[in-house]
């Protein structure tokens, strides 16, 4: 399953995981960048709640900005190489 879903997501990894440099790397920022993704995900909802409840198409810019960044702290945070995590979080 995980290598499918590595293909799904692979435009997304790709740009984390190229490199040839050192990196420095500890399990900590992988767990961070896991609860991250879920703040960010929370605030995407909690922003199209209130786009909706007060009838503001403007509130789908923050909904989508912080959808996408939430997402692709889940994807790099569940799927991303170690250099993926490192590469995020711009540890050298």
């Amino acid at each position: 399953m995980k290598k499918s879903l590595r293909k799904i997501f692979l435009p997304i990894l790709s740009i984390f995981e190229s490199g040839q440099k050192k990196y420095s790397y500890k399990e900590s920022h992988r767990k961070i960048l896991l609860v991250m993704g879920v703040l960010f995900l929370f605030l995407s909802a909690v922003s199209a709640i209130a786009a909706i409840v007060s009838s503001q198409m403007g509130g789908l810019i923050p909904f989508l900005v912080f959808l996408m960044v939430g997402l692709v702290c889940e994807v790099v945070g569940f799927l991303g190489s170690d250099r993926a995590v490192a590469k995020i979080w711009g540890s050298k």
